[in-house]
């Protein structure tokens, strides 16, 4: 479901070039429903949240899956790009494919104690092999019937295929486990901080380190057709990100049954920094594509550590609406480092300072899961 619902954040960059053509507007004006959609995608995941906190996660997906089917339906038929960006936002991003992450992500800890950091990832991984499967699907599609049919049987496709997925969701787990019986307390305690404060700091790890994973992931296109490598190259580059990202998730997710979510936060914040670190010096081809593979392997287990953080320390009800909150952040960082990067790029002409502030931003998440790394250990020698 996951993979089929992350269409809603990939489509729009496929069609981008041929809005531009179609409607007569620049390139920024057609950016505007990419952006658009991914503040939809991150407000509509803390209504989604609360939706299955006390539905059940079925609900949001059964409303996600209509919802998005029609607005792909309505979004082919649009006569401007105005009309296209009202569809794409509210029907697209924020009632539709928002049910497609935060909720599940939450919702799949509910049935995992001992194996939970695998199965978040797995569940997490959906929205990477969405951006991995979409893109030359809709490709094909564009160049045979048109975007407009291309969009059209994206909407069919997401009706018939998640709504009796949804449905199949219908059990709910109970919330007898390790976080609902007062264990969350005696954290919090611990750590001397409040349940609120807890969730504000996530938040603003959040935004850290996608300001800075956004970096590569936004710009490396662009990045190569400065350099001269062609456009081409970076679309390559950018796959690689995303099928190393996967193989990343999966791996972080047994990691953290071991260590536990910080550990894997710090561990992925450690090494993303040190791949934006790499990516000054070495700017020959072969080496950007090396470094790009080795980007993804880094930083693919930051975003699901989020969610087994909330699960270790926070009450088990509220986890729809608390791991979407974490997970808006990072929505939001994504957004925000990628107009970032492009504005320092017209003000210096050069990524390089562009990465030292993604690296900048890396350091702040870096002190934040350190910190509540050596919390963790602070309350374990107290409790010895």
């Amino acid at each position: 479901m996951s993979t089929i619902g992350g269409v809603g954040l990939w489509s729009v960059v496929v069609v981008l070039p041929t809005l531009q053509a179609e409607f007569g507007v620049d390139r920024g004006g057609a950016s505007l429903p990419y952006m658009a959609t991914m503040l939809g995608f991150a407000v509509g995941g803390l209504f989604m949240g609360r939706l299955a906190d006390r539905f059940g996660v079925h609900v949001p997906l059964l409303i996600g899956a209509i919802i998005m089917g029609v607005g792909y339906i309505l979004a082919s038929q649009a006569a401007n790009l105005w009309q296209f960006i009202v569809v794409q936002t509210l029907l697209i991003g924020l009632l539709g494919s928002s049910a497609s992450f935060g909720p599940l992500v939450a919702d799949v800890t509910h049935w995992f104690v001992r194996r939970r950091g695998i199965a978040i990832a797995i569940v997490a991984s959906g929205n990477y092999l969405s951006g991995t499967l979409w893109p030359p699907l809709l490709t094909w599609g564009m160049e045979h019937y048109g975007w407009r049919m291309s969009y059209m049987g994206v909407g069919l496709i997401c009706i018939v295929t998640m709504v009796p997925l949804a449905m199949m969701l219908r059990r709910r787990p109970s919330f007898d486990d390790d976080t609902s019986n007062g264990a969350s307390n005696i954290n919090h305690f611990r750590l001397n901080i409040s349940p609120r404060a807890f969730q504000t700091l996530l938040v603003f790890a959040g935004i850290a380190c996608c300001v800075a994973m956004s970096m590569p992931q936004v710009h490396i296109v662009a990045y190569c057709g400065d350099l001269g490598y062609g456009v081409a190259r970076g679309a390559e580059m950018l796959s690689l990100m995303l099928g190393f990202g996967v193989i990343s998730r999966l791996v972080s997710g047994m990691i953290a049954d071991k260590i536990g979510g910080v550990g894997t936060l710090l561990l992925g914040s450690v090494l993303q920094c040190a791949a934006l670190l790499f990516y000054i010096p070495f700017d020959g081809l072969a080496s950007l594509y090396i470094v790009s593979a080795f980007f993804g392997l880094a930083q693919g287990g930051i975003v699901p550590s989020y969610a087994l953080i909330v699960r270790e320390y926070l009450p088990a009800k509220e986890a729809g609406a608390r791991v979407s909150m974490v997970l808006m952040a990072t929505v939001v960082g994504m957004a925000l480092g990628g107009w970032l990067s492009g504005e320092i790029f017209d003000l210096t002409g050069s990524y390089r300072a562009a990465f030292l502030n993604g690296i900048g931003w890396n350091l702040l998440n870096m002190s934040i899961a350190g910190w509540l790394l050596f919390g963790q250990f602070k309350s374990r020698r107290q409790a010895a």
